[in-house]
């Protein structure tokens, strides 16, 4: 199987959110360190610090009536353009969305290897009012994204799960490179089931095959696994 071309490693990361404390996690594991290493730059931004008025407020009622807030159009446009203007490299904006497009590891891997700044924007309550992704598309590329369908509190949780999916392609992050190659979605297919010592555990033995030392018979056996898995779990995968 050939192997995807790598991604290139000058990647910038911002984030505005209402929750910046939410993304401390960026400063741990193996993204942590990549951004400790200079691989990865992560920028998180708090929506409040571009409001104008002492309460820092960031929602009001919608138009049209009906439940719940929506986020004002101001502050996102203070803070997309500060971003845009900062920029060295042209801006890709994501915003999650349960209405977007979904989020697979074809679109991480584009992202990672075609895209060298990328800004997510973090809703909140119903949502951010709409004429913010319109103007945001004078600036940069524009993307609603889902991360699967069902809805979540506000856009951080999804936020954080397509910087992993990015970062982690970014060369550098993930010490051995071929571990990228050998796992779930990257040839359309579920990654096959690993086992580690002992052989046998509480009754339950690792596959003779992987005992072997027989490469071919591994990576046979393995491919069959990826199938099967993939048949089983998720046939929707094998449609095509």
């Amino acid at each position: 199987m050939p192997r995807p071309t790598p991604p290139r490693a000058d990647v910038r990361i911002d984030v505005v959110t209402i929750f910046p404390s939410f993304f401390d996690v960026l400063e741990v594991s193996l993204l942590g360190k990549a951004r400790g290493a200079g691989i990865l730059d992560v920028r998180v931004h708090d929506l409040r610090d571009y409001t104008h008025e002492r309460h820092r407020t960031v929602d009001d009622t919608p138009y049209g009536g009906g439940a719940g807030m929506v986020m004002k159009p101001e502050p996102w446009g203070e803070a997309l353009d500060a971003i845009a203007a900062d920029a060295a490299a042209p801006v890709r904006f994501v915003f999650p969305s349960p209405a977007g497009t979904v989020f697979t590891q074809k679109t991480a891997r584009s992202w990672a290897a075609e895209e060298s700044h990328l800004v997510f924007g973090c809703g909140r309550y119903e949502g951010i009012d709409e004429r913010v992704f319109a103007y945001a598309s004078t600036l940069g590329e524009v993307s609603l994204t889902s991360i699967g369908d069902y809805v979540l509190n506000g856009g951080e949780v999804a936020a954080m799960a397509m910087i992993e999916a990015v970062g982690r392609l970014v060369p550098g992050v993930v010490g051995n490179p071929d571990s990228l190659v050998e796992e779930s979605h990257e040839d359309g297919l579920l990654e096959y089931p690993s086992f580690t010592k002992p052989a046998s555990w509480r009754g339950y033995d690792v596959p003779e095959v992987l005992l072997s030392g027989h490469h071919g018979r591994v990576a046979d056996w393995r491919r069959d696994q990826q199938v099967e898995r993939t048949r089983t779990r998720r046939p929707d995968l094998l449609a095509d």
